[in-house]
């Protein structure tokens, strides 16, 4: 395998525990470093970007389900704020300040 060197640059304490990592796992800091950035999407993974999509599909019609019932609530108040303009004023009785 051809190699690159690759200089990143982290906090002391993600170093350290880089360093703890790989010396529990019995490899190199960048070997560390490599498998974990090279594992293939596990199964759990897969599943979770999977729920992640269908959550944004019925979120998104979710949406639009509310603004079409918003825009109907709009129609039906407006409706009845102009029949209560047509009713003479007398139908409604003025509040007691008390």
């Amino acid at each position: 395998m051809k190699t690159a060197r690759l200089q990143v640059l982290t906090t002391p304490a993600f170093r350290d525990w880089l360093r703890k990592e790989a010396r529990k796992s019995g490899v190199s800091v960048a070997e560390l470093v490599r498998t974990r950035c090279e594992q293939r999407v596990g199964d759990e993974e897969a599943a979770l970007a999977e729920l992640t999509a269908l959550l944004r599909k019925e979120v998104a019609a979710t949406r639009a389900s509310v603004r079409r019932d918003l825009d109907e609530t709009q129609k039906i108040l407006d409706e009845l704020r102009a029949r209560r303009k047509m009713v003479p004023a007398e139908m409604f009785p003025a509040k007691d300040p008390a």
